[in-house]
């Protein structure tokens, strides 16, 4: 038994002594498979479920809120159709949800009536083609922002991942505002070896970040989020837990500690017959 444990000790290090790829093979092929979370989940329904806790100077929690929706994906140019159904354990009444799904109905036969048109035709298309130049902005932003550099290998959820770190370029010049809030946190990256999808990402604020010219909030620094993907269906890597922590002083007046999780589950491909009536899915 000692001479077995002895043996898979040492294929285990000449595993780990494995030379890591090359960053400027290996970091191009990433960028190709990366997409912005909603362009990724924007082809199914699914489920979330968000807990939000006030803490304060101590820790300990002094509020805390729920929210399960199921959310659709938005129309061009719009935000994804987040459709509250429980808060705090406590369904959403019936009458109100139907409310907001005729408001709903009534954006999409809009926006259908608007397509028939050959300007609101016209006018889509434009759309998608901005949206998609200012998706590739964005993540062409993070290459010039972040120095990336490989550093290790991990398994994670049974997936060989190579570890990056992403370190602000004290020059860089981002071209949009998401580039431009980059340049406030550190990066470390878990990325499949074998698909080149990202796994996991945690970050952190190396500094104060101001929003809205530091008016409405100002998150400080050492405010810490983490981002887990999983391949779901086989098909596709898509999110599936957020986690964040932080304080910030919003309206030049209030200062808030805050901590929380967001939870994605149970995708869907998204149809047009696809139900609004909820249906609980399993995580």
């Amino acid at each position: 038994m000692g001479i077995a444990l002895w043996v898979l000790a040492a294929i285990s290090v000449r595993a780990d002594d494995r030379p890591l790829p090359d960053v400027n093979l290996f970091i191009p092929e990433v960028k190709a498979k990366l997409a912005t979370d909603e362009a990724l989940q924007n082809g199914y329904v699914y489920n979330e479920r968000t807990t939000t806790e006030k803490v304060d100077g101590s820790g300990r929690t002094v509020h805390s809120s729920e929210k399960l929706l199921e959310v659709y994906p938005g129309l061009p140019g719009e935000a994804p159709y987040r459709r509250l159904i429980e808060e705090d354990g406590h369904p959403v009444p019936a009458d109100k949800l139907a409310s907001e799904d005729r408001k709903r109905q009534r954006a999409i036969e809009s926006y259908v009536n608007e397509l028939a048109t050959s300007a609101g035709a016209r006018k889509d298309a434009e759309r998608r083609d901005r949206e998609r130049r200012e998706d590739a902005e964005a993540i062409d932003d993070i290459f010039r922002v972040y120095a990336v550099q490989l550093v290790g290998r991990e398994t994670l959820d049974g997936e060989e991942t190579i570890v990056a770190t992403l370190t602000p370029k004290v020059d860089a010049k981002p071209r949009t505002d998401d580039g431009k809030m980059m340049r406030h946190f550190r990066v470390r990256a878990w990325i499949s070896e074998k698909e080149y999808e990202v796994v996991r990402v945690e970050v952190d604020a190396v500094d104060d970040l101001s929003l809205g010219w530091g008016l409405f909030a100002r998150v400080h620094k050492g405010a810490h989020a983490t981002y887990q993907r999983r391949k779901i269906n086989n098909e596709a890597w898509l999110p599936a837990d957020v986690t964040w922590t932080g304080s910030a002083r919003v309206l030049l007046l209030k200062h808030l500690r805050e901590r929380g999780r967001s939870q994605f589950f149970g995708y869907r491909k998204f149809s047009v017959g696809t139900s609004t009536t909820f249906t609980p899915a399993a995580p």
